[in-house]
């Protein structure tokens, strides 16, 4: 299991130092969420953040992009040092295109689900995938509710995935994780968790993280994500 704590949970005045502290605790990754208050109700951030922590950050920039037509800001997210850039299925006509568009950047490509979006498009998608992300909650907002079918959306999205010859695609789980329920969400195919508030709120980070790992403990595979590195700027 890895774990991605979500930067809007982060304390804002001080970034460069969370960052720092996330990776002296042992934190490998950063879930980087980008609103455009068009997608969801809600404004966070875009490149030039990025950018300007990509700078004093060893962390695997895992960056979600909750905007519409994503495809044309591919080339300014890439730039500004992303190292996963994950786009919905419900805010993109040509999804093929743009998976194999990022791709083509040499960054890992990942497709989001809101709860209520069927799977079924894998089909004809999952060889221009690196990622799978399960929205657990409606995206906008952090600190909401973990939604329950999501257990079951995780296990059928793995089950479809493995039955298309591609498992070595990460299935990725964003809302209401926490060290209460990791391992169901491991146990049914989640490979990677994003947590917020949850992790951010319960300092220090390294004792956090071990609660995570500690309740993961035996569980789930060998990720393809465990080798992921960030890209060299």
């Amino acid at each position: 299991m890895i774990l991605s704590p979500s930067l809007l949970s982060a304390n804002f005045a001080e970034l460069g130092r969370e960052l720092q502290d996330l990776e002296k605790a042992g934190l490998g990754w950063l879930h980087l969420d980008v609103m455009d208050g068009a997608f969801v109700p809600n404004i966070t951030f875009g490149p030039p953040l990025i950018k300007s922590l990509r700078g004093q950050s060893g962390l695997f920039f895992d960056v979600h992009l909750m905007i519409e037509e994503p495809a044309r800001y591919i080339e300014a997210f890439v730039a500004a040092g992303s190292d996963l850039l994950v786009v919905h299925a419900e805010a993109d006509r040509h999804l093929q295109r743009t998976l194999s568009a990022i791709r083509a950047h040499h960054v890992k490509a990942g497709l989001a689900f809101n709860p209520g979006t069927d799977l079924g498009m894998l089909r004809w998608l999952a060889q221009d995938l690196d990622l799978v992300l399960i929205m657990s909650v409606n995206p906008g907002f952090s600190g909401q509710q973990f939604i329950p079918a999501s257990v079951e959306k995780i296990r059928a999205c793995r089950a479809l995935l493995d039955s298309l010859d591609c498992s070595q695609v990460v299935i990725e789980v964003d809302g209401g994780a926490c060290p209460e329920n990791a391992a169901e969400l491991v146990q049914a195919g989640a490979d990677l968790l994003v947590s917020g508030s949850a992790f951010f709120a319960y300092p220090p980070y390294a004792t956090r993280l071990a609660a995570f790992q500690t309740a993961c403990t035996g569980l789930g595979r060998h990720s393809p994500a465990e080798t992921w590195k960030p890209r060299k700027q």
